[in-house]
């Protein structure tokens, strides 16, 4: 009796740690981005990063920037994985040339329909139905102006 109680009271403690589980998922994506974001900041004023005033080069992806930096000396930033694992990963955007901007984004768990985007103009957070980001729309901004 005393191990179906026990076993009782961990299923209900386990189902209601789910919530909460996924909101600390979502405030590392948020803390990821807001590192990112430095990250590329710093590289931007660094003439030997990605070449006086740019940012480094992205391709649309997950996963397809893996350090904020070109030649790792000094290696600004190991981009991190998503909480759930590299093979989600974060999201990036392509930028052209001259590289004046980027679009980083990940996508919340605990909340439906909301993104979390990092770039040239800040951290923001976007809630819309069907909605991905992209340069001209990231998380409610237009990067490339």
């Amino acid at each position: 009796v005393v191990i179906a109680i026990i076993g009782m009271l961990t299923s209900i403690v386990l189902v209601s740690m789910g919530g909460a589980r996924k909101k600390a998922r979502d405030a590392k994506r948020q803390a990821d981005l807001r590192q990112i974001s430095s990250a590329m900041e710093m590289c931007y004023d660094d003439p030997n990063c990605a070449g006086p005033e740019r940012y480094i080069a992205t391709s649309a992806g997950i996963n397809t920037v893996t350090q904020i930096d070109t030649d790792g000396n000094p290696l600004y930033l190991r981009v991190p994985c998503d909480p759930l694992g590299c093979n989600v990963g974060y999201r990036w955007t392509s930028n052209t040339s001259p590289y004046q901007y980027y679009c980083v984004f990940a996508q919340s768990e605990s909340e439906a329909n909301t993104w979390y985007c990092a770039s040239n103009k800040g951290v923001m957070k976007k809630t819309a139905s069907g909605y991905t980001p992209s340069n001209t729309d990231c998380c409610g901004v237009d990067v490339t102006r």
